[in-house]
């Protein structure tokens, strides 16, 4: 087996309680949830799920490092992502109320979105770097598998616990959108999420 089983085992609860950690991520899917109901909301969580495994992919093949030696490509890419994410914000305000409008969020478009939120991120590749190698043996070779085997179990409980959050917001969120003016607080509350994860984005440049 590529990865020891008691490594294995050691592996999963922490990458649980990283998981249930409320983050971006999270945010991001409650947002999705509000504002388009749950099949969105499980779209978004898989898209974040897919970017998270192909940041894992190139961290394993050592393109991490590489974004951490280049400040100007970590920010090229961060800024990127508070640009998107500013976007969604705008769209969500001018989308139209009503049926038609949270209709229009399409759960190719919301798998689409978490998969660009979560890659535009340069940070998920560092901490990926920084949390999975503590638990790769090198003598056990295939650093690639390792990385991809981990990972995977990062994706899988993300997925279910976004998913999860999402599906909550999104019954709450249809349940009350029967009310226009319900339905233009849940916009703004879905606005604002995408607004602050932004800010929190461009206020981590600082540091």
């Amino acid at each position: 087996m590529i990865v020891d089983p008691l490594t294995l085992a050691a592996f999963v609860p922490a990458a649980l309680a990283l998981n249930l950690t409320p983050g971006a991520d999270m945010m991001f899917c409650l947002a999705q949830g509000m504002r388009g109901g749950p099949r969105p909301a499980v779209a978004a969580s898989a898209g974040i799920s897919a970017g998270s495994m192909a940041n894992v992919a190139l961290a394993g093949l050592g393109l991490g490092a590489l974004v951490g030696s280049l400040p100007g490509l970590f920010d090229a890419i961060r800024w990127a992502g508070i640009a998107y994410l500013l976007w969604l914000a705008l769209r969500t305000l001018r989308a139209p109320l009503g049926a038609a409008g949270t209709a229009a969020v399409r759960p190719a478009r919301a798998f689409r979105d978490g998969f660009l939120v979560n890659i535009s991120n340069p940070k998920v590749i560092l901490f990926i770097l920084a949390f999975i190698p503590q638990f790769v043996d090198p003598a056990r070779g295939a650093i690639f598998g390792q990385f991809v085997i981990f990972g995977s179990v990062i994706a899988i409980g993300g997925f279910v616990i976004n998913a999860a959050v999402g599906l909550g917001a999104g019954g709450l969120g249809r349940a009350m959108a029967r009310d226009l003016r319900v339905e233009r607080v849940l916009r703004l509350a879905s606005a604002s999420v995408f607004g602050l994860l932004a800010a929190k984005l461009a206020w981590d440049s600082r540091t």
